[in-house]
């Protein structure tokens, strides 16, 4: 499903929406007299093909379309794709370049351009800082005490040098594709602690203040690599790993996005395509939130209806199973083709394991679960309840015998009547559930540690205090 999703990612961005004007692009190569040169852009931090033109017998390659691009930093890569140097796309989009591959960036000039002559200026002046940089680096591969030390503040000199060229910049440019970017690096500076404020003051204030200087109105930020920095930054170290808490952020992000169409666009499909692959448990919620506000009300515009379905499909096949949700009831059989119910099974835990003899990984995880279960997890009140999905009802017993699971539960649906596989997305094997004495989902898809862990953590905390 993590492909599924890359591709829609990928398809929707395909079809931008163009400004009415086109553009026209002559790029004058000093070394070069043939091949094909290629403009692409940033889409996050990924990068997008956007043109391509040959360059002739003067070393000259013109880039033009009757419709013009959407702003960003687009790179000009040379033939070959080996060497590349960003520029920044606007309103202003005829202009020409002349290229000197000796040196990028002292004898790169553009004419026509003055957000280019801007962002030249500020690439020749990070040059000048080069010697310093390459000292404070020499210093800290010494892995020395003393030279981290001296490195501190020669660090922090450097650092503030940046700071006030750009803060300087934005003043004198506000308008500047530029400034937008440099306000969107920023990061809040938290003030001393007030007398009044308690130890996670500082944590507060950051994470109130992260958003403050990105122009979320701002579409051309969608192609900087900037954007989705920032995002990974916030939702994934800076916002709880709690659904409920993501939730909230991820609405009040995306509201604010809505008046630019491409922002919109953009940070909706990162927070699904995130939330969607999170490795964290639960956290699959804040994607069925997503999709069941956004997607189902038809909100993603540009997805096709098939694209749309499949998105939808997926969400509606996890939401059954979320932490904390009732476990779906399974009305199965044992191995002598007796009825066997899940709700029937009493246990103060269930382990519920959805696994196939024929499965290599189950070979090694379900001898270690029966460890596990064995060594300590009986002891705390644990039934096991083994599912087959695949492979003959010879071979289930055979591993069962041979590998002595006794003392489990194990059932099968010969006639996969229980719908377990969508019940619980059961689509590769093994798949684990941790449920309570109710039934309700405490945990999922764990591997053996994590789940002692989890069950170590549940046996010493108060009852109801674990989180999910």
């Amino acid at each position: 499903m993590r492909k599924l999703f890359f591709l829609i990612a990928v398809l929707c961005y395909s079809q931008l929406q163009l400004q009415a004007q086109g553009y026209q692009l002559t790029v004058k190569f000093k070394q070069y007299t043939s091949g094909r040169m290629f403009l692409a852009h940033y889409m996050g931090k990924g990068t997008y093909l956007a043109d391509s033109a040959m360059i002739d017998a003067t070393g000259t390659a013109v880039l033009k379309g009757k419709e013009a691009l959407p702003g960003g930093i687009y790179l000009v890569v040379f033939p070959g794709k080996q060497r590349y140097f960003e520029m920044l796309l606007d309103k202003n989009q005829t202009f020409s370049i002349s290229v000197d591959s000796t040196d990028l960036v002292g004898k790169t000039v553009y004419k026509t351009s003055p957000e280019n002559d801007l962002f030249l200026g500020y690439n020749r002046f990070l040059a000048t800082l080069q010697p310093k940089t390459i000292a404070i680096q020499e210093l800290l591969a010494k892995r020395t005490a003393q030279d981290t030390v001296q490195a501190r503040p020669l660090q922090t000199a450097l650092n503030k040098e940046i700071q006030d060229y750009r803060v300087n910049f934005i003043a004198k440019h506000p308008e500047s594709l530029l400034t937008s970017i440099f306000k969107a690096m920023r990061e809040p500076e938290v003030p001393a602690k007030p007398a009044n404020e308690d130890s996670t003051f500082a944590y507060r204030y950051f994470r109130g203040h992260y958003w403050d200087e990105v122009n979320l109105n701002d579409g051309r930020l969608v192609r900087t690599p900037i954007l989705e920095g920032k995002l990974s930054k916030y939702f994934n170290q800076i916002v709880p790993m709690e659904p409920d808490s993501a939730i909230v952020e991820c609405d009040r992000l995306i509201a604010k996005a809505r008046k630019d169409k491409e922002m919109f666009k953009y940070v909706l499909w990162w927070l699904t395509y995130n939330y969607e692959t999170s490795p964290y448990m639960g956290m699959d919620a804040v994607f069925v939130h997503l999709v069941e506000k956004y997607y189902v009300p038809g909100e993603a515009y540009w997805l096709t209806s098939d694209q749309l379905n499949k998105l939808i499909g997926r969400a509606y096949a996890i939401a059954p199973n979320l932490i904390g949700q009732q476990a779906p009831p399974l009305e199965m059989q044992d191995s002598t083709a007796k009825p066997l119910s899940l709700y029937s099974t009493k246990a103060k835990y269930t382990v519920l394991v959805f696994w196939d003899p024929t499965c290599g990984h189950c070979k090694t995880e379900i001898p270690r679960l029966d460890s596990a279960f064995k060594a300590s997890w009986q002891n705390k009140g644990v039934v096991m309840v083994g599912i087959k999905t695949d492979g003959t009802r010879e071979e289930w017993l055979q591993f069962i015998k041979a590998h002595q699971l006794s003392g489990w539960v194990h059932a099968w649906d010969p006639q996969a009547q229980s719908n377990y596989r969508r019940l619980y997305d059961v689509y590769s094997t093994p798949v684990v559930y941790l449920l309570d004495e109710k039934k309700k989902i405490l945990a999922k898809r764990l591997g053996v540690e994590q789940l002692n862990g989890f069950l170590e953590r549940l046996e010493k905390e108060p009852e109801g205090t674990v989180k999910k």
